[in-house]
């Protein structure tokens, strides 16, 4: 895979977004940028604290991400951003026109089981149940695809890379 677009690596928490993404960097060969640095504060005291965040909060965070993919244009990058709904990614679209997609997609208990096993993120799993309410799933005029989460990192890179090749 080598292409000059921006990818958001987007799901509801627990889907292997700050994995993946990564992963999917390296073997495009562009920088990465784990879309939790660009919360504010308030918002990770609000998300620890077992509160979601509302439209509000996220317009900030989903600026800074937006920034971020526009000034990698042409140069390519992967980011990780929940980006659950529609408004969002038109939001992250207005920034960086050609950003496109990759939706990790999962079975919830498998998700549930992940998050429950993972260390050190302030994302608690009683936030779950909030994440699947938001999602709305890309739509067919929205550049991207979905990904399943079932199998492992190297498997699911596998598949957003080729998701991604067919796009191209």
């Amino acid at each position: 895979m080598n292409t000059p677009h921006v990818v958001v690596v987007m799901g509801v928490a627990g889907t292997g977004k700050t994995t993946i993404g990564p992963l999917l960097a390296a073997r495009s060969g562009v920088p990465y940028a784990e879309g939790d640095d660009f919360h504010p504060r308030a918002n990770i005291d609000k998300m620890t604290a077992g509160t979601p965040l509302t439209d509000d909060d996220r317009w900030p965070w989903l600026d800074a991400i937006g920034a971020w993919a526009h000034e990698r244009a042409g140069r390519g990058g992967v980011v990780s951003c929940s980006a659950l709904k529609r408004s969002y990614r038109d939001r992250l679209r207005a920034a960086a026109p050609g950003v496109v997609f990759v939706h990790l997609t999962g079975d919830r208990a498998l998700i549930e089981d992940r998050m429950a096993h993972r260390q050190g993120h302030f994302m608690p799993t009683a936030l779950l149940d909030s994440q699947f309410a938001t999602l709305q799933p890309l739509e067919r005029d929205e550049a991207g695809a979905a990904v399943d989460v079932a199998g492992s990192p190297e498997e699911i890179t596998e598949r957003a890379a080729a998701a991604l090749d067919a796009l191209s």
